[in-house]
């Protein structure tokens, strides 16, 4: 075994048997290159990541490449999603050097980690004009060895280039982009026009395959219609949620969303369930069940966070990171089923007749011969179809789909991916407050809050205030990143709006506060990645673009915006309108990259309301109020009234709850019924 047994990532565990002496990226790897003089072999992955599984199998399971890497580099192994600032660095290396990336990712360094070269997958044969392994490693230590100025001046480039890369949409760059702080709808209806490019009007989402769920943007455009009734935006929010639901990419079993599917209509998932895919789309179900009252939505929702509490959550309160696309070697086997096993398990012709009709099960299967559930047809097909009523269609569906969960459930499990991250989880807490919020289930609400005590006792760190990235089987480590950061304060945010203790909001400026003294870049009024006490990266980044969750930047400009308005803080505005306005053109002409931060431009642009809900049922009627779609407040809420807080103070309590309704600097006389406040803010919308 090499040093990786001492580790806790699965993804790391996974490899800790390979004859390759892997080392995790710690000090002692490092310091080891710079004694022997031997360049760095950095491998990463992640334990759901089918083509690592791919060439580990094809070569660092390989005693004679094995023997070959140990002689002649220092090799690391690392999980991406434990060192996401490592991973961005080279895989900045990688994409400069081909013009893409992924994983696995392969990459040579310098003893003090610079890049000089940097690729992904290798067969162990040489293979469509992609080299063997073993000869990429040959090729590599040579020039090393024989060429070392050339190594240097490549090492060289490529960490200026990295180091370059997050300025690309600063004032100066290449692009020409300036700042720009003129807010107005005219901006707002560019970036739908973008999108709308995009809008794929059959099967929903955006672009060709593979088709990703665009969580952020079909955000931006729930959001943007409830400023403008744009109804061409909520119509493809609408198409794109029920086609996700009704294809394979949802598991129409167990519940829960697999990160992608490879062909346009959804069918096809890979396989693999990431939490933080998950966390998002219950978020924005949420809102669109606010919005719509559908119940394609509320049913999504339960059965999502069905699935996260059976297999995604630790006993003291954790959500796990992520299960496998694969068991017993294949991709997808867990998920798949032949005609004649349903057939068998539901043991009644029609009712195995009616299952297999709306679930689109054939004989000759939809993939690989085998059936990938989803739903093609609609219910009202089978009531015609089979002559039986909605309500004993539904029995029989419902009834055979926990049969067939049952029946799942013996089988070979996908690995589960059992680290538990800061980033991620929060992403979960806040969508378990806001499902609460929509669906009024209490259970919910008691997860997040055992959620966010689990978060602040396991990844804190000695000091009582930093905290800790990661944490496996009692043990934390690696200083947490802004967006774990950035992301716990959303949570603390989001908390408040249901238990309106202000102890989160204290908590959420003590974050805050800290955010901008660690991580603040003073010259470009953006923030680095990794704070400013991290010392083992050869560059300090900063993560602009939404990708598959939040950048960190524009999760931390949506918490200064709203945190700026409930304590009044005007340095919390002015940096972030500084944000803004510096991102704003980049923002117009790539809305699909910076989709949060074109929900941040609508703040910022349309009407925004500052609620102060005041008297002995403060709560109720704040979560009442709460139960509609309502994007554009900000709300606290006081059984006594009259706290050192801007909405709060001066105004007491009396014998009836009170809502007062800001907007714009100017408040008006308080409603004393929730609906009539609700139509206050909608109909000014309107």
């Amino acid at each position: 075994m090499n040093r990786l047994q001492h580790e806790t990532s699965p993804y790391l565990l996974q490899h800790a048997h390979n004859p390759v002496d892997w080392y995790a990226w710690k000090p002692e790897a490092f310091e080891k290159a710079k004694q022997e003089n031997k360049p760095i072999l950095v491998s990463i992955g992640y334990s759901t990541c089918h083509w690592c599984h791919v060439m580990e199998r094809e070569s660092f399971e390989n005693e004679r490449v094995a023997a070959f890497m140990n002689e002649n580099f220092v090799n690391i192994k690392v999980d991406r999603e434990e060192r996401p600032d490592v991973d961005q660095i080279y895989m900045e290396a990688c994409q400069a050097i081909s013009g893409s990336g992924g994983w696995p990712l392969n990459c040579f360094l310098l003893p003090d980690g610079r890049p000089y070269y940097a690729g992904t997958y290798y067969p162990p044969k040489p293979m469509r004009n992609r080299p063997s392994w073993v000869q990429l490693l040959q090729h590599m230590i040579k020039v090393y060895k024989e060429e070392p100025d050339k190594v240097l001046a490549q090492a060289k480039q490529l960490t200026e280039i990295v180091q370059n890369s997050d300025t690309t949409f600063f004032p100066g760059s290449n692009l020409g982009l300036e700042k720009d702080d003129q807010f107005d709808l005219k901006s707002l209806d560019g970036i739908f026009q973008k999108l709308k490019q995009s809008f794929d009007i059959k099967d929903g989402g955006f672009g060709g395959a593979p088709k990703f769920p665009g969580t952020m943007s079909l955000e931006f455009l729930l959001q943007y219609h409830f400023y403008t009734k744009n109804q061409e935006a909520l119509d493809h929010v609408h198409l794109s949620l029920t086609k996700m639901i009704k294809g394979g990419i949802y598991d129409q079993l167990g519940g829960g969303f697999a990160r992608y599917a490879t062909d346009k209509a959804w069918l096809v998932p890979h396989f693999e369930k990431m939490l933080y895919d998950n966390a998002l789309l219950v978020s924005l179900l949420s809102d669109a069940y606010l919005a719509s009252s559908k119940g394609i939505y509320k049913n999504t929702i339960e059965e999502c966070l069905d699935f996260i509490k059976r297999e995604m959550t630790h006993p003291d309160g954790g959500f796990y990171s992520a299960l496998d696309a694969d068991s017993e070697g294949e991709e997808g086997k867990f998920y798949v089923w032949s005609k004649y096993e349903i057939e068998s398990f539901l043991d009644d012709k029609k009712v195995s007749d009616i299952f297999c009709y709306y679930y689109g099960v054939s004989d000759e299967g939809n993939w690989e011969g085998k059936n990938i559930l989803w739903r093609p047809v609609n219910l009202d097909h089978l009531e015609k179809k089979f002559e039986l009523s909605k309500e004993e269609i539904k029995d029989i569906l419902e009834k055979s789909r926990q049969k067939l969960l049952e029946e799942r459930s013996w089988r070979i499990r996908p690995g589960l991916d059992d680290k538990i991250l800061l980033n991620w989880n929060a992403l979960q807490l806040i969508a378990y407050i806001k499902a609460f919020k929509a669906l009024g289930h209490r259970e919910y609400l008691e997860t997040a809050l055992k959620n966010h005590h689990f978060l602040k006792e396991a990844f804190i760190q000695e000091d009582g205030l930093h905290f800790f990235h990661t944490h496996k089987n009692g043990k934390s480590q690696y200083d947490a990143f802004l967006d774990d950061y950035t992301y716990w304060i959303a949570a603390l945010l989001e908390l408040y709006t249901v238990t309106f203790d202000l102890k989160l909001l204290e908590e959420a400026k003590r974050y805050t506060n800290l955010v901008l003294q660690d991580f603040y870049d003073e010259k470009t009024g953006f923030f680095f990645y990794t704070s400013e006490k991290q010392k083992d990266l050869p560059v300090r980044r900063k993560e602009l673009f939404d990708s598959s969750v939040p950048s960190g930047n524009s999760t931390m400009l949506k918490n200064l915006t709203n945190l700026g308005i409930l304590l009044n803080d005007t340095k919390y505005h002015e940096v972030g309108l500084n944000m803004l306005s510096h991102l704003k053109q980049a923002i117009e002409r790539y809305p699909s990259s910076f989709s949060r931060w074109a929900q941040n431009l609508l703040q910022q642009t349309m009407p925004y309301y500052e609620i102060a809900v005041i008297g002995s049922d403060a709560e109720s009627k704040a979560l009442e109020l709460q139960k509609r779609f309502l994007p554009s407040i900000t709300i606290m809420a006081s059984a006594d009234g009259d706290k050192p807080y801007p909405l709060l103070e001066g105004r007491k309590s009396t014998e009836e709850t009170l809502i007062y309704i800001c907007r714009e600097y100017a408040c008006g006389l308080p409603q004393k019924n929730v609906e009539a406040a609700i139509q206050e803010i909608v109909g000014q919308n309107a």
